[in-house]
């Protein structure tokens, strides 16, 4: 009964929205277009923008869809632009649960009282998510000042119920409206589900830090907080607590005659690292995950929390992504073409010049303004946007990096206006590329390969039998048809020619009746 109301409450956020004007005339039966007709809804008006009627009908409907929206959000190549813009302001604003349920939470996972634990626990979160919420304390053994980040009590089941009720509305709005089934709706509420759950184990957040950790072990640029093993399970994560200006501070930064160029710059510098060299970037950078060390406000350095969610490309995607930007910093819209075409982000039917005349009409009217005006990661979006009625689809991954960029590059705007993205990345790509193809970097790639290929050798005998046998299987099998086909050619022509005996014969014996009665 609880789900049924549920669903009833969540169609009549959905209606209110008026997501009715999403379904095509043409989907629409007669039912249905009666019943759209004389629905009590079409009272609420669709005067606002569509992007910003659907993004508060998801605050509205709670956590889980502002989630999904923000996933979405994250969709250019699915989802019309001006609605990404409109999902990239989603705003959580959830109330934090009893501290009572935290210790509870923490006690029976880590199987000791909060006083054998920690001392200092302040009952006071420091921030609550939708997900988790975060607690201080000091570790009672090393007196290490900690933050303790809890999941949500009966998140899990909420989290069911709600991906249930997704499941059955992306049905049946895929049944009704075209945009719906582009979307692959049903598609993406699945890969949500995989992402949300993903977010609920702590124990996948600390592997990601001690990842991102070891990354940057040599280089200040950033600097990822220690995180405690011993205390950490899969709904309690204990790291190190930390201590920076909140990025989107400025007043503080500037108080603090931090380098706000420099900062900026090294925000960049980050992103390219991640993507690039390290192939394992943080895909949740937004303010509320990013501070500040201004110790040395010549030299800032970034602090990032909050790693449930990173990316990572296979090879082939990360070398076409560096020459997707290394093209669009060039204006080469033919070659960006090329490359979405190339890597099956379109339909192979695609003429490169026909995709390449509609990339450059939506982004050459950008490039009428200053470099330093020209936001990156929007131009990517426009490119995107673009090249959808070529049935685009790219990996949930490619979409993680370009929401990636679009944060580190406006948290950069944000600090410095005048920041220049292209200078950054054009040196850093170019030197990349032809590192890929260095020669102590291909032996390298050899000897780390080699293991397999040898494998591959060693099985290529058995593999090339197989072939050869499903090879004569094919072939028997045709002259088998072909054996059957001239026996059925020869039993037609058989009983072709007794038809036609039978023919004679019938037109004989009429004949002979005829003249027996005329006689008679």
């Amino acid at each position: 009964m609880r789900d049924l109301l549920r669903l009833v409450r969540i169609i009549h956020i959905l209606a209110k929205a008026r997501l009715d004007t999403f379904i095509e005339g043409s989907q629409r039966n007669n039912l249905l277009s009666f019943l759209l007709v004389i629905s009590p809804w079409r009272i609420y008006s669709t005067e606002e923008h569509r992007g910003e009627r659907i993004r508060k009908a998801l605050e509205e409907a709670g956590t889980i869809f502002i989630k999904f929206g923000q996933l979405l959000s994250t969709r250019p190549d699915l989802i019309p632009a001006d609605i990404a813009q409109s999902l990239h302001t989603l705003q959580d604003s959830i109330t934090a649960f009893p501290t009572d349920y935290a210790k509870e939470i923490i006690e029976a996972e880590l199987d000791s009282s909060i006083e054998e634990l920690f001392t200092d626990f302040d009952p006071s979160p420091i921030a609550a998510a939708s997900i988790a919420q975060v607690y201080s304390a000091k570790l009672k053994d090393s007196k290490e000042k900690v933050a303790i980040k809890v999941v949500r009590p009966g998140i899990d089941k909420a989290i069911d119920r709600d991906i249930s009720l997704m499941k059955k509305i992306a049905q049946k709005a895929e049944k009704y409206s075209l945009d719906a089934r582009r979307l692959r709706l049903f598609e993406l509420v699945q890969e949500y589900e995989a992402v949300i759950k993903t977010e609920l184990d702590m124990r996948v957040e600390a592997s990601n830090m001690r990842q991102t950790k070891r990354n940057f072990k040599d280089n200040s640029l950033l600097y990822v907080p220690e995180v405690y093993l011993e205390y950490s399970t899969g709904k309690v994560l204990v790291m190190e607590k930390i201590s920076g200006i909140p990025v989107d501070n400025i007043k503080d930064l500037k108080e603090k005659d931090v380098d706000l160029q420099l900062v900026s710059e090294r925000g960049v510098e980050i992103f390219l690292k991640q993507v690039f060299v390290d192939n394992f970037f943080h895909a949740d950078m937004h303010p509320g995950n990013i501070f500040i060390n201004a110790q040395e406000p010549t030299s800032p350095s970034y602090i990032a929390v909050d790693y449930a969610i990173v990316g990572s490309l296979d090879e082939e995607e990360q070398f076409q992504i560096g020459r997707m930007l290394l093209s669009v910093i060039s204006r080469d819209f033919l070659a960006i073409s090329t490359i979405l075409i190339d890597s099956g982000w379109v339909d192979p039917k695609t003429r490169a010049t026909d995709l390449e005349r509609t990339i450059r009409s939506a982004c050459e009217p950008m490039f009428e303004q200053p470099l330093e005006k020209i936001k990156f990661g929007e131009l990517l979006l426009y490119i995107f946007d673009s090249a959808r009625r070529f049935n685009l689809h790219m990996q949930p991954s490619l979409m993680l990096l370009q929401k990636t960029l679009i944060n580190i590059e406006g948290l950069g705007k944000q600090l410095y206006p005048q920041l220049d993205f292209w200078s950054i990345a054009k040196p850093f790509l170019q030197e990349w590329t032809k590192d890929r193809y260095n020669p102590k970097k291909i032996e390298a790639w050899a000897r780390k390969n080699a293991g397999l290929w040898l494998e591959k050798a060693r099985k290529l005998p058995e593999v090339a039998e197989n072939v050869l046998d499903q090879i004569n299987k094919i072939e028997d099998y045709q002259k088998d048809n072909e054996i059957r086909h001239e026996e059925l050619i020869t039993t037609l022509k058989r009983e072709k020619r007794g038809t036609r005996v039978l023919i004679f014969i019938s037109l004989i014996v009429l004949i002979f009746l005829f003249l027996s009665w005329t006689i008679n």
